[in-house]
């Protein structure tokens, strides 16, 4: 998909979204759109017709800062989709690096002492790069803890574990174009914006509204098969050492029914990891099994 095309993308469906009567004009005569048509757009930024129209379409390769602002406060858009606006108008910056995604030692082991505290690793896909304990315990009813859309949108858990699953996939799928906006080459983001257009048609029908809003703090009423229902706050942070990685904490008030959620939670994370060693300590001591058992002929 071509800047310019994106762009007009954005701009209709932008327009789409404001009713007539919201920007102060007219709503009885008989319309075609279901928002605003493109000369009120243009009426209302204060450009002609065929200016905006180029615009749309792509043609007008160098609008100036004056106009993108008239456009956005025409669309009544937030300073978060104003800027999306701005980077799709406007020459391109100079290439950024691909996401990192690998996740550091030093990273890994940061969040390990979290005190019960889930925490995990996302890329701007929102693939689940990594996580601690509390995380895995947190999303232990989901079949497979890979990517925060596809957990939300196609297994089935996610409508459980989201007590309010219309607001979730909103906000996700809002965060999905804030987020994946720095790296508009990246194929992973491409593969998962295909697949979920393709598989869910809550997803698809969301992306094409091109809200764009990053989510970095929120307050999520959660449900866990073992522990019930819990209001966790969650806090995003950006690892400036790994370009498009984020950190995501969750907590709990403390003294709150959700502390104690969440302490129950860790509780049996702990009796869950106590009970078996780290990954890699089952690795050494079964490869230590298997050269004993050569050792004294009993291996096969």
């Amino acid at each position: 998909m071509t800047k310019g095309t994106e762009l007009g993308d954005f701009l209709r469906a932008r327009r789409d979204l404001v009713p007539p009567e919201r920007a102060g004009l007219p709503s009885h005569t008989s319309r075609r759109v279901k928002g605003l048509r493109r000369e009120e757009v243009a009426l209302l930024a204060g450009v002609s017709t065929d200016y905006y129209t180029r615009l749309e379409q792509g043609r007008e390769r160098n609008p100036s800062e004056q106009v993108l602002g008239a456009v956005a406060r025409a669309l009544q858009l937030d300073p978060d989709s104003a800027a999306h606006l701005f980077r799709l108008a406007q020459p391109a910056p100079p290439a950024v690096a691909a996401p990192v995604t690998t996740v550091s030692p030093e990273l890994l082991r940061l969040m390990d002492h979290f005190l019960g505290l889930p925490a995990c690793i996302v890329s701007p896909a929102l693939d689940i790069l990594a996580t601690n304990h509390g995380t895995r315990q947190l999303y232990s009813d989901f079949a497979r803890v890979d990517n925060q859309l596809r957990m939300l949108f196609l297994d089935p858990a996610g409508r459980r574990f989201y007590r309010d699953w219309d607001r979730a996939a909103r906000s996700m799928v809002s965060n999905l174009r804030a987020q994946s906006a720095p790296f508009p080459d990246d194929p992973r983001i491409a593969q998962v914006i295909g697949e979920l257009s393709l598989r869910s048609p809550a997803f698809a029908s969301l992306w094409a509204r091109y809200d764009v809003r990053p989510c970095t703090s929120d307050d999520k009423p959660l449900w866990h098969p073992q522990v019930g229902e819990m209001y966790l706050h969650f806090e995003s942070f950006t690892v400036s050492s790994a370009p498009g990685q984020r950190l995501l904490v969750y907590s709990a008030e403390p003294g709150s029914p959700s502390a104690d959620a969440l302490a129950l939670l860790r509780t049996l994370t702990e009796q869950d990891t106590g009970a078996r060693p780290p990954r890699g300590e089952r690795a050494r001591g079964e490869r230590a099994r298997r050269a004993d058992g050569r050792a004294t002929g009993t291996g096969r």
